[in-house]
């Protein structure tokens, strides 16, 4: 089959496509025809070795597929051959024609759900809803700000956000990413390379400030961000994106405030039950028609290269997918 490989850890201009041996699926496990498949921020750290997960030399990058069930391990009695799937693949080996994947991970795609809309629901609408509802509780009628809200992450959160009833603040780094925000709903926009961020969402507030913050670029725009926190408000720690920031603790407490991290990827590990519910949750949306995730472009394994570094550096708007 061929597939994407990083055959040495550096820039995605190293990358190569060449051809390798079709995987198999072991006991448990299950062959996926890959149909598509993510760019994450995750791909681009760990191209770099900059990742909490150090990926062995020579790998696939790719951490989410959707596809058509080929083949089934031993024990596989869950899922048919034929059956229409997305799946977390831990960390690897999704930029290829064919993918391994564990069944107990697998889920059914509904009929009306195409494979590329689906792509990214585990990663980025995971990462928000879980955000968004377990850890910030973020209740209707809140006024919510998106950090990096043109990215396939801080969309997601714009288009959950409203979802789930709250007045949402969009912030971003140019007017063509807020124009995209505010056609999928996005109430007010800011664009913090041309204004305050914090001046700005006081205004917007009337001096009140935002109830929760959704961060994804973290940098000098963090502090700003939590100086326009409400009394009691949550901040999400979501991802790094401007670097990690030094955040002046007094804060937390001039505000009555909480900083929450947010780790989807391990409480999927920790707790696979509440990760069933949120996956199925996000699927019923797609479905409906309620949630219409954004994808700006589309590769085939030869593009990878230029779409991890389109989005490393900061030019991609809403999702990217590969269609091997």
């Amino acid at each position: 089959m061929r597939a994407v490989l990083c055959n040495q850890f550096g820039p995605p201009e190293d990358l190569v496509v060449g051809e390798v041996p079709d995987p198999t699926p072991g006991p448990g496990e299950i062959l996926i025809d890959v149909k598509a498949a993510p760019v994450t921020f995750p791909d681009t750290l760990m191209l770099e070795d900059k990742y909490q997960f150090k990926a062995d030399l020579p790998y696939i990058p790719g951490s989410e597929v959707a596809g058509v069930v080929t083949a089934l391990g031993e024990g596989v009695d869950n899922i048919q051959i034929g059956s229409r799937v997305l799946c977390g693949l831990g960390a690897v080996g999704g930029y290829a024609e064919f993918a391994v994947a564990k069944a107990a991970v697998a889920r059914i795609l509904p009929d009306g759900v195409s494979f590329a809309d689906s792509t990214g629901l585990l990663y980025a609408h995971g990462t928000t809803y879980y955000g968004l509802k377990q850890r910030g509780n973020l209740q209707k009628g809140e006024t919510l700000l998106v950090l990096g809200a043109g990215g396939h992450v801080g969309l997601s959160a714009v288009e959950i956000g409203k979802l789930m009833g709250a007045r949402v603040i969009a912030a971003a780094s140019t007017e063509e990413k807020l124009d995209l925000c505010r056609e999928r709903g996005a109430d007010e926009t800011i664009n913090y390379a041309e204004e305050s961020l914090k001046d700005r969402a006081k205004e917007l507030t009337n001096g009140v400030g935002v109830d929760v913050v959704y961060d994804v670029v973290g940098g000098d725009y963090a502090e700003q961000a939590l100086r326009a926190i409400a009394w009691e408000g949550r901040f999400l720690v979501i991802g790094f994106t401007a670097g990690i920031p030094a955040i002046p603790l007094n804060l937390t407490l001039l505000k009555s405030c909480q900083i929450v991290g947010v780790f989807y990827g391990a409480m999927t590990a920790r707790d696979p039950e509440l990760s069933n519910e949120i996956a199925e949750d996000l699927l019923q949306w797609v479905n409906s028609g309620d949630l219409r995730p954004h994808i700006s472009a589309r590769h085939g394994l030869d593009g990878a290269a230029e779409a991890l570094r389109s989005l490393m550096d900061r030019k991609s708007i809403g999702k990217i997918v590969i269609e091997p």
